[in-house]
């Protein structure tokens, strides 16, 4: 599955360091995200980047995630020749990310709902 099934994502920049935000679409799939979304496959993820140290920043409250990828950027909007210096594309382009499914829901007696009951 895709990330982008999961979650949404924002990014910015602060000179050559991108950052990006993933948010997750619900808080029960905030605990997968945990688990896939690590800092060495974000930074594989952007291979032609050739970013420095990747950052992860866990916002429990939020259900987000923050990356910060350091020295991705180039030398920041000032100094780059790059197309998207602002790095405001690396959002969507870490949607595409592959994560593993959800795994399927827990069939739990105790989640019905009490007024579906016939007695």
């Amino acid at each position: 599955m895709k990330l982008h099934e999961l979650a949404h994502a924002r990014s910015g920049d602060k000179g050559s360091t991108a950052d990006i935000s993933v948010i997750a679409y619900t808080p029960s799939t905030y605990p997968h995200l945990r688990t896939h979304l690590t800092p060495d496959r974000v930074r594989a993820h952007f291979p032609d980047l050739s970013p420095g140290p990747v950052h992860r920043y866990e916002l429990p409250s939020l259900h987000a995630l923050k990356f910060v990828l350091h020295d991705a950027l180039d030398g920041g909007v000032t100094r780059s020749l790059a197309l998207d210096a602002h790095g405001k594309s690396l959002a969507a382009c870490l949607l595409e990310m592959d994560v593993p499914d959800l795994p399927p829901p827990t069939d739990s007696k105790n989640s019905k709902d009490p007024k579906d009951s016939k007695d």
